[in-house]
């Protein structure tokens, strides 16, 4: 092991007028000394002392060597890292290196992903065909009466215990495929809104013919298994889902969700669009007036989506726009750019008299230079005027922007009761091919701005253009706000339903939308991690380069004890997670839909942020056909490169995972188990199980990785019979060992519990609810990604994070983990124990090919590297101190002397006070840490978080980057502010007047009413530089110094 040591002497006293001695230190006043000793074991360990005099180096140096060796060999013996290393070295003779092809894994894994979605879109295309084969058959009756199974009603009495109209017995059972939410398998069943009339003739006919669909959602079901949720949304308003569910309304006993709102009909029913928003903010518009003109708005945003492109003017003696960064252009109406819109019509107020002339030629010099320009859309462009009357003659403006050819439709929305003006505004709409609605109160918005969808449609629909879409990736909030335990990301494929009967095939009927999801964490798995490497992944962006599905997209933030979904969550750009693309290089090529290779340099962390690690990364990127979607996969040099194989024999593999100490990823897939029902409750160790032994032939099986996993269960199964001899010789054992552990690159782990549960201090580590050092579908563990970083044999040490405030981090990076709110609290209190994680990597060689095989440590308490340290840092009192100059004897748990272990990226380990274990040691001691900074001796390293949550009491508009998010200025004061305050806490230490409780006093002050919105943050990581071994100095603060 090697061993570097630098040594810390400072002296800090504080002359008085009076010429007499003071210590300048809170607490007791003694005279007060300080030296630092820097101890490195396996590169990631450091110690640091406090005395009151000269601290000799060379005693430094002999605690150094002493307790690297002792710490060494109890993560030796109890890890068994040197008899694993052996068992691998063994085999090396037997087994095969190849080199990993990232071009050919790419496209590979992209037809695999085309096959699967193709199989969803042809599911779509048949309920299309049913749908409007159906329709054609149905005869419409106004009088018609028909029961059907609402799904806000079934299993539902009234008094009498009778079933309610519209309700009756309706039998749902868990299942495991949805999320283990109660459905009907066997049929669908209907949701309506609470605005619209659950027996309205319209709907009673609409959902009478739509009874068709059933038999077509079950055999879509039983021809492709990987099916989720089926369903037709209606142009009336009716919802029809397959599987059937109970709907739950929100806590108001009302169902607000519509169909007509979701992306998926708005993009399926209507093509790209171009739309200007013309509003009166005249005073005339006073009142309710213009809160229903403030909601006719906010409802025709969101009916807009990421292809569509927007922008919105205000009217009244002059014309301004509402965001004037976005003056003469379209905006892309994604997310970010819809809900700052609403922040900022929300701000409108009325004044002057409205002069509708001037909006109007704005609106169409913007949609007419953008069609010149080849921007925006390219497809459709639309006014949308939203006034309470309209009295100026503006024929001349139609007769030069838009007539003859009619180009820009024009929609129209009369205001308030009044009707003085309702032909004017009827006449502009008709004259200019567009739509007139009179919206009197705030319950007609709804239904009167959905009426231009049908409008914009009506060109599809008489050229019967069935065009299949695919929307960017959400969360449904049909399982969100019911009882779903996860937020699952996916995304939609629809398909547009037109009434295909000749005596309204003119009028471009539209019927509805059908459509199916598809959960992108299931697409994942189709790029498997194990062929990656340890810090490899896959990803998915949309041609807009929105990310699909990224290992480090955090869509979900913690609000008290709930999960949410971040505002942009779904609109988060390729640039912002993948930032060393300074120049665009991998997002520009990968909108394009090209193929290709890039590298890069990067920064990456991991525990939860707070370490950093530099990579050189292959990127390679394709599209997948029929779709807007691509793939990317990125291989890390030195880690991804190489990928070996070794044969054993089925019963011998068989043999050796069935031990009680083994597990294998469950959220890696080693066998389907989602196409028979019968498997989906099986384990992925038991499906291989069964499928090995022939039990479950059916099963379909990835071979390679099955070859992989009974090779690494054969070479790792001593490992088993070694820790437990060494558990049942209990007098042998060191009290605050509590779990031996291993990884292989196939997933398999084992471990065994040293310790009982009553008595372990880690009694989450390793369990269900510890991601972090699980192998999951985006990760492997962070004690196995960690010790990649070192050398073989050498141990790495560090202590998982304790600090909750960033806790969100980890479930918001693993957006496919099924956390409950419950499961959040309680990993909260169990990550409160105290644990020290060592653990080194396991490689196998293969000529001059070398690859990593796994890692293996040993969870261990920090109190007991406290109490070894403690005796080591302690000379007997009877110590012969004739040859050595300074303090001696010289113990550490002296009153006057603090001792800190620090680990390689800055933080405590050790320290008489216990608070400390876990924080930044510029937290502890600020100008400490700015000489080790200033000496060379730690290198600050700058990450960008752009997906971050930020405390921000006030709306705020940026003027210099308007097609992203509307907190960029705020983003920048916060960047600002945290970059300054960490080198406040760096360099301020009046003779250690800091202390952990005015740290947290001014960090952040709780206040009510601050308020979670999106930001971007700089935030400093900290690497201890190997070169450094050894120094000294003296730190002066005022008039002392230490």
């Amino acid at each position: 092991m090697q061993i570097t040591t630098a040594a810390w002497m400072s002296r800090c006293s504080l002359v008085n007028p009076g010429n007499a001695i003071k210590s300048c230190r809170s607490g007791p006043r003694r005279k007060r000394l300080m030296m630092l000793m820097w101890i490195m074991l396996s590169g990631s360990l450091c110690l640091m002392v406090d005395g009151q005099m000269k601290i000799p180096p060379e005693t430094v140096q002999q605690w150094a060597v002493t307790f690297g060796k002792e710490i060494a060999a109890l993560s030796n013996k109890y890890s068994g890292a040197k008899l694993l290393q052996k068992k691998y070295k063994d085999v090396e003779g037997v087994v095969k290196m190849e080199e990993v092809n990232g071009e050919e894994l790419v496209k590979k894994f992209a037809e695999e992903m085309e096959e699967m979605l193709g199989r969803k879109m042809k599911s779509v295309k048949r309920l299309a065909e049913a749908a409007e084969d159906a329709d054609l058959g149905h005869e419409y009756n106004e009088t018609l009466e028909f029961d059907y199974f609402n799904s806000l009603l079934i299993n539902t009495v009234d008094e009498e215990g009778n079933p309610v109209p519209l309700g009756g017995e309706f039998l749902l059972e868990e299942n495991e495929h949805f999320n283990k939410l109660p459905v009907s398998t066997q049929q669908s069943n209907i949701q309506v809104p609470t605005n619209v009339y659950n027996q309205d003739p319209d709907i009673v006919n609409g959902v009478y013919m739509s009874e068709a669909l059933n038999d077509v959602f079950i055999d879509n079901f039983q021809k492709d298994p990987t099916l989720t949720w089926q369903y037709f949304g209606s142009s009336t308003g009716f919802f029809r889902l397959y599987p059937g569910i109970q709907w739950i309304p929100d806590e108001n006993g009302v169902v607000t969700f519509d169909c007509r709102n979701r992306n998926w009909y708005i993009q399926a029913a209507t093509s790209p669009k171009d739309v200007i928003i013309v509003v009166d903010v005249s005073g005339s518009m006073k009142g309710l007036r213009l809160t229903i003109a403030k909601h006719t708005i906010n409802t025709i945003l969101d009916t807009l989506g990421e292809n569509d492109f927007v922008n919105i003017i205000a009217y009244s003696d002059y014309v301004r726009y509402v965001e004037p960064c976005f003056k003469g252009m379209l905006v892309q109406a994604d997310l970010d750019n819809r809900e700052h819109f609403k922040l900022l019509v929300d701000e409108l107020q009325v004044k002057g008299e409205g002069k509708v002339k001037k909006a109007m030629k704005e609106s169409f010099k913007v949609l007419n230079e953008a069609a010149a320009l080849g921007q925006g859309s390219l497809c459709n462009q639309a006014i949308m005027l939203i006034t309470d009357g309209a009295m100026e003659d503006f024929k001349d403006v139609f007769e030069e922007f838009n007539w003859p050819e009619r180009r820009v439709r024009v929609f129209t929305y009369l205001i308030g009761r009044e009707m003085t003006f309702a032909e004017n505004v009827k006449w502009i709409a008709c004259n200019n091919k567009g739509y007139y609605t009179h919206v009197s109160t705030l319950a007609d918005v709804q239904e009167n701005v959905m009426e231009y969808l049908h409008v914009l449609s009506r060109p599809m629909v008489i050229n019967h253009d069935h065009d299949i879409i695919w929307t960017e990736a959400y969360m449904d909030s049909v399982l969100f706000n019911t009882q779903a335990q996860s937020l699952l990301l996916m995304t939609s494929v629809a398909m547009p339903v037109f009434s295909k009967k000749e005596e309204t095939l003119s009028h471009g009927i539209l019927l509805g939308v059908v459509g199916t999801d598809v959960a992108l964490r299931e697409l994942m798995k189709l790029a498997p991690r194990y062929k990656l490497g340890i810090h490899g992944y896959a990803f998915l962006i949309t041609n807009n380069g929105y990310i699909l599905s990224h290992p480090e997209l955090r869509p979900l933030y913690r609000e008290g004890k709930k999960l949410k979904p971040k505002p942009n969550y779904n609109s988060v750009d390729l640039s912002e997670v993948e930032w060393e693309d300074t120049e665009e290089k991998l997002r520009t090529a990968m909108v394009k839909g090209e193929t290709g290779t890039l590298s890069l340099d990067v920064r990456s962390s991991v525990d939860k942020g707070r370490r950093v690690i530099f990579l050189k990364n292959d990127y390679f990127y394709t599209v997948i056909n029929e779709t807007p979607f691509s793939l990317g996969i990125v291989l890390s040099r030195g880690y991804g490169e190489y990928i070996f194989t070794g044969n054993v024999s089925v019963d011998e593999g068989l043999h050796d995972l069935i031990t009680p100490d083994l597990t294998l990823a469950d959220e890696w897939t080693y066998c389907e188990i989602d196409i028979d029902p019968a498997h989906r409750k099986l384990t992925q160790l038991q499906a291989v199980v069964k499928y090995l032994n022939g039990k479950e032939k059916d099963l379909r099986c990835d071979i390679k990785l099955l070859e992989q996993t009974l090779f690494d269960a054969v070479v790792t199964a001593p490992m088993e019979a070694y820790w437990t001899a060494l558990m049942l010789n209990s007098s042998g054992m060191d009290d605050g060992i509590e779990t031996a552990f291993l990884g292989t690159r196939s997933g398999l782990q084992r471990f065994l519990k040293y310790s009982g549960i009553e008595k372990r201090v880690g009694k989450s580590f390793l369990t269900s609810t510890d991601k972090e050092n699980m192998f999951t579908l985006d990760h492997f563990p962070v004690w196995y990604r960690r010790a990649a970083e070192y050398p073989a044999g050498q141990f790495l040490y560090y202590m998982p994070r304790q600090d909750t405030r960033d806790i969100c981090r980890d479930y918001e990076a693993d957006y496919s983990a099924t956390y409950s709110s419950e499961e959040v609290e309680h990993h909260v209190e169990e990550q409160a124990g105290r644990i020290v994680i060592s653990s080194t990597a396991v490689t196998v060689t293969v000529g001059k090919k070398t690859t990593i095989a796994g890692a293996v440590g040993v969870q261990m308490t920090l109190e007991l590297l406290e109490s070894r340290f403690r005796a080591i840092a302690a000379q007997p009192n009877d110590t012969d101190c004739s040859s050595i100059e300074g303090v001696c004897p010289l113990r550490c748990d002296s009153f006057d002397i603090e001792c800190y272990v620090i680990d390689n990226n800055g933080f405590v380990l050790i320290s008489k006070q216990r608070n400390d274990a876990g924080r930044f040691f510029g937290e502890t001691d600020g100008s400490v840490m700015t000489s080790l900074i200033q000496m060379g001796m730690f290198k600050r390293v700058s990450l960008f978080d752009y997906q971050a949550m930020c405390k921000i009491n006030t709306h705020s508009v940026s003027s210099a980057r308007p097609l992203l998010s509307s907190f960029y200025a705020l983003a920048s004061t916060f960047k600002w502010f945290i970059s300054n305050l960490l080198l406040f806490l760096l360099e301020f230490n009046f003779c250690s007047f800091w202390h952990t409780e005015h740290f947290a006093d001014a960090y952040a002050p709780k206040k009510k009413w601050n308020i979670l919105q999106p930001c971007d943050t700089e935030y400093p990581s900290f690497i201890y530089e190997p070169s450094v071994k050894e120094t000294n100095s003296i730190i002066k603060c005022g008039r002392c110094q230490k």
